[in-house]
């Protein structure tokens, strides 16, 4: 896997447009499930939206508020949502938050570093009973990260409501959290096994939860978590608002939350409406996969320049990819799932602090992760799903900053490269040599 010495430079390996038109014309002459059918899946969202009559499914929201001082919020969670330095409300904040407070169930899609978190933490902290010291919220999220994330703006929002939140999630002491959720507290937020756990051992109490949200549902309504959802979903009172947030929602999360949610109000973005605004997105011809090593090391003054995170598709190239930018001297950091809880916190947090400026990671990072300085994502891998680029590149550009959005293609990529494009109605175009001018 070792970088060959006949790797072009940065500055000429871009051979052309990335697609030729032949191998566009090849395009029907993959094997079946070889490639993303956007047409395919527009058909079957509109299918199950249409099914039994779209006014019977879900229920409208039309109201939207231009001010967080025009949603009727308690003031002290207002003063939490200013001094966290939100001033105007995004897009779904001004057409979400609301219905949640009014115990609506709701579905919610927007894209990534739009304000999703902060919509339904708002939601669930106008909602709770300070004086009750029961757990009356449980939120879910696939990755210890996202859970560690959302509990972090959970107590932040709720900092002058006295909110008494805790993070449920693999990798840390049983019995730790055992005796905090005994000593009560307002808001659970966790991963699934380890909430399930919790229920199932009678240290987390379910008698008075009436808020359930998911978070990156279509992730968490996936095969590997679907039946923990459920499950979890049998010990919970059958009176229950349900929240659930994606940036991307596929049909089948939406003929799920169909079976345990009444007419929710759905605030759906198209899937051609998913585009990032803000964030330019380039791709590099790299031909080959051994050259994709030396093309980000002539990258690399760029990206220190910002914060940055790289993308790449196993843990194992992580590990290889981390040890060879170390090896020619680069400073990186490097995150993944087979590390433990301990050694992934602490990367988070140097990364977080600016102390380290480039780090290396899995899909496990592609959700949901607010790093506020991130600027540049490099796929050096393209995801394996085109959703997943989505969430991936949404690290940067967070909250109508500009970002910008590198992608390495091989020949073997091109294929998938189209396929995002037509997936998310978007044109990725050959980076400039100026990129540093860019971030």
């Amino acid at each position: 896997m070792a970088a060959t010495t006949q790797s072009p430079s940065l500055k000429h390996s871009f051979p052309g447009p990335c697609v030729s038109e032949s191998k566009q014309s090849m395009a029907g002459s993959a094997p079946e499930g070889a490639q993303f059918d956007a047409k395919q899946y527009d058909e079957k969202l509109q299918q199950v939206l249409n099914e039994e009559g779209d006014g019977e499914l879900f229920s409208t929201w039309d109201e939207v508020a231009e001010s967080f001082d025009a949603m009727g919020l308690h003031e002290n969670l207002l003063r939490g949502i200013y001094a966290y330095g939100f001033e105007k409300p995004s897009a779904i904040q001004q057409r979400g938050i609301v219905p949640f407070t009014k115990g609506l169930d709701v579905i919610q899609q927007a894209q990534s570093g739009t304000g999703k978190t902060a919509t339904f933490c708002s939601g669930i902290l106008q909602q709770i009973d300070y004086g009750l010291q029961e757990t009356q919220a449980l939120v879910l999220a696939p990755t210890r990260e996202l859970a560690q994330q959302i509990e972090k703006v959970m107590r932040a929002l709720g900092d002058y409501l006295a909110v008494k939140v805790h993070a449920c999630v693999g990798g840390t002491s049983v019995r730790e959290d055992q005796k905090i959720l005994q000593t009560g507290v307002h808001v659970v937020v966790g991963t699934p096994g380890r909430v399930y756990d919790m229920l199932r051992r009678h240290a987390l109490r379910p008698d008075n939860i009436k808020m359930f949200v998911l978070d990156e549902a279509d992730e968490m309504l996936s095969r590997g978590f679907k039946d923990q959802i459920y499950d979890i979903f049998q010990l919970l009172p059958p009176k229950l608002q349900v929240g659930v947030f994606s940036a991307t929602m596929p049909p089948e999360a939406l003929e799920i939350t169909r079976k345990f949610m009444n007419k929710p109000v759905r605030i759906l973005v198209k899937r051609d409406e998913l585009t990032l605004e803000g964030i330019k997105q380039f791709y590099v011809n790299v031909d080959r996969e051994e050259w994709k090593l030396d093309t980000l090391c002539d990258l690399y003054e760029t990206l220190a320049i910002t914060q940055s995170v790289i993308f790449a598709n196993t843990r194992r190239k992580v590990d290889w990819l981390t040890d060879q930018m170390r090896a020619k001297d680069h400073t990186v950091s490097a995150t993944h799932g087979d590390m433990d809880q301990n050694t992934r916190d602490i990367i988070m947090r140097e990364f977080r602090s600016g102390s380290s400026r480039v780090l290396i990671t899995t899909d496990l990072l592609a959700r949901g992760i607010d790093v506020q300085q991130v600027s540049l994502v490099i796929n050096y891998d393209l995801p394996t799903q085109p959703e997943n680029y989505l969430h991936r590149i949404g690290r940067s550009g967070r909250f109508g900053r500009k970002g910008v959005a590198i992608n390495f293609v091989t020949k073997d990529d091109e294929r998938m490269l189209q396929d995002i494009q037509r997936f998310y109605n978007t044109v990725v175009e050959e980076l400039p040599s100026n990129v540093a001018d860019l971030i």
